[in-house]
């Protein structure tokens, strides 16, 4: 496979995923219920929801000016605005093609603040080891505020003896797993040791930093604006403002993980947004609404600065060039 195709591909197959699902849930919706849909739309308060999207922008600051942490020790202070625009380019890169925020957010401090791209790219990385931490840790904390609904609402759909055997045969997967990466000598096996070992160095650096603690902090305050931005969402629509801090975090952490399927979640986001709070009582078109407004909030803004950020970079460094 040429490498045209499989950009293409790579950009192609997420995108006709979100459009497959848009086209299936609103296809099994009856007309009362795509009403419904657009009477959540149009009852929503528009100011709590412009609220949630300057938290979610603050937290944007709060990573442009987190990522000096990791670049001051490799003899690099960019400014806070060079971070920031590279950090939103990045964002508006993502949702086109997917994957390539990272590589051009380095590219960018590269060009206007001298910072070698295999220094900046691997400082990225290691902030985004954090960011699969942080993710976890909240998964964590989701599954045992929720854990009896999410229970009985598994056992029924899947009897409880499916449930042993699946995690039966999941431990016993990763029990085959370690002794294929302990004994296995060939070319995946050894992708996957490389990648590993990089996953370790990166961590590794963080504890290493001169300024961990700050770090930390500030890694942990992105994250929290997250969820009080998700949080703050709900608070638009008075079917959704009464629901728990347990369902929000869970359900901020489904949301999140969908971004992964489709160019930033086209699509995928409010299915999987719907999805959960299905779970929880919350009717679909409810949820289906909840997810859109979401997830075209945080796009238009993220269009925004981005286009903000292409246009201004050039301005803002004509003299530093």
């Amino acid at each position: 496979m040429n490498k045209s195709l499989s950009k293409f591909l790579q950009i192609a197959i997420p995108l006709a995923l979100g459009i497959f699902l848009i086209w299936y849930i609103y296809g099994k919706f009856t007309p009362e219920q795509k009403e419904q849909v657009l009477f959540h739309f149009k009852n929503a308060n528009y100011a709590i929801v412009a609220l949630a999207v300057l938290l979610s922008i603050f937290s944007h600051v709060i990573r442009a000016y987190r990522w000096n942490f990791m670049l001051e020790p490799l003899g690099y202070r960019p400014k806070l605005l060079n971070n920031f625009m590279a950090v939103s380019i990045a964002y508006v890169m993502n949702i086109f093609i997917p994957k390539s925020g990272e590589v051009s957010r380095a590219l960018v401090l590269s060009k206007y603040e001298k910072v070698p791209f295999d220094k900046g790219f691997g400082t990225i990385i290691s902030e985004r080891i954090v960011d699969l931490i942080l993710l976890f840790l909240f998964t964590m904390i989701a599954l045992l505020l929720e854990f009896d609904t999410l229970y009985t609402y598994l056992k029924e759909i899947v009897p409880v003896k499916k449930i042993g055997i699946a995690i039966a045969g999941l431990a016993l997967l990763g029990i085959l797993f370690l002794l294929f990466m302990k004994y296995s000598k060939n070319a995946l096996s050894l992708k996957i040791k490389k990648l590993i070992s990089g996953l370790k160095d990166g961590v590794l650096s963080i504890a290493t930093m001169r300024k961990k603690v700050p770090f930390i902090i500030h890694s942990l305050l992105i994250w929290v604006l997250y969820i009080l931005s998700f949080y703050t969402a709900t608070q638009a629509l008075p079917d959704t403002s009464t629901i728990s801090v347990g369902t929000v975090i869970i359900t901020f952490v489904v949301g999140s993980f969908a971004f992964a399927f489709t160019n930033s979640g086209f699509g995928t986001y409010p299915a999987a947004i719907m999805g959960i709070l299905l779970v929880f009582g919350i009717p679909e078109t409810l949820g289906t609404a909840f997810g859109w407004i979401v997830w075209t909030s945080n796009i238009a803004a993220i269009l925004l600065f981005g286009a903000l950020s292409f246009i201004f970079l050039p301005i803002y460094n004509r003299n530093r060039l």
